[in-house]
């Protein structure tokens, strides 16, 4: 299985370069599935939220294409949504911090300490001061 790193997957998202885009979505569409690794996924969100403006109804849509992308394998796609769930759920907590306490979840590890105050209301979270 073929992977594709984070300007791949924002290119074939975006769809603003009229070189790359088409060939970031072929590449995509021929080789498909293509693994999508977890650090890739949260470099896209914050790509797409740091560099094009978007919002959290746009990054969740975002997502949720990637996620339901039939040429897209996403690594431990179990946490991706649940991470995605947490995420949709909460006001003031990004994505990557999402996806961090999902993995510790999943992994047993629990519970995930925490500075961020959004973050440590979530279940499974540990506020620290």
């Amino acid at each position: 299985m073929r992977s594709v790193d984070t300007n791949v997957l924002v290119r074939a998202l975006t769809g603003d370069d009229p070189a790359q885009s088409p060939a970031a979505r072929a590449f995509i569409r021929e080789n498909g599935p293509v693994w999508v690794a977890q650090v890739v996924l949260v470099e896209t969100l914050w790509v797409l939220e740091s560099v094009y403006g978007c919002g959290k109804p746009q990054l969740v849509e975002a997502l949720k294409r990637i996620s339901d992308n039939k040429d897209l394998a996403l690594e431990d796609p179990l946490v991706v949504r649940a991470g995605l769930g947490l995420y949709q759920a909460t006001a003031k907590v990004g994505f990557s911090d999402c996806v961090a306490l999902e993995k510790a979840r999943s992994a047993g590890h629990l519970p995930l300490a925490t500075f961020d105050k959004a973050l440590g209301k979530a279940e499974g979270a540990q506020p620290l001061g």
